[in-house]
């Protein structure tokens, strides 16, 4: 069983580590990560999962971007620690901060990954966006919290 909270500052740097430990050594030269720079995290969106013992598990992070004059939800990263991997957390984390994001208004979710485990979620690729280089287009995937929330959105994601 994991509790879910929201990231606070007390969590950064344990976070981060976790980020390290499951990521490449890299991963902050990846094209999501430049448009992060200088930004601030949508703090109401950003979980950390702790098991009984007050051990981190897993985090979730979101970032506002933009599409056009469209605001879009940036997931990521998001990661399990390798020893709790398997366990559902990784759904969990993504289910629990969709249905937040949902109810605070949002419309639509982007990120980086791979279709096979995100279209589970219903995220979809979005062959109109574009990812600042290096960034596979197969890899960029969307997500519309209302009914046509991607319609008509096209271009070059830009940070907020």
């Amino acid at each position: 069983m994991f509790h879910l909270a929201r990231e606070t500052a007390k969590d950064f740097w344990e976070v981060e580590a976790l980020y390290d430990l499951c990521f490449a050594p890299g991963r902050e030269a990846l094209s999501s990560y430049r448009l992060r720079e200088g930004a601030c995290a949508i703090n109401n969106l950003c979980y950390v999962a702790r098991d009984f013992d007050g051990i981190l598990a897993g985090a979730i992070r979101y970032w506002a971007v933009k599409i056009d004059n469209a605001k879009v939800l940036l997931l990521g990263p998001i990661a399990v620690h390798p020893t709790r991997q398997g366990e559902g957390l990784g759904s969990y984390l993504i289910s629990e901060s969709l249905s937040s994001a949902t109810l605070q208004g949002w419309q639509r979710v982007m990120l980086v990954g791979d279709a096979p485990y995100y279209g589970r979620f219903g995220f979809e690729c979005l062959p109109n966006v574009k990812m600042p280089p290096p960034t596979n287009p197969s890899r960029i995937l969307g997500l519309a919290l209302v009914a046509d929330a991607w319609k008509g959105i096209s271009g070059q994601v830009r940070g907020n």
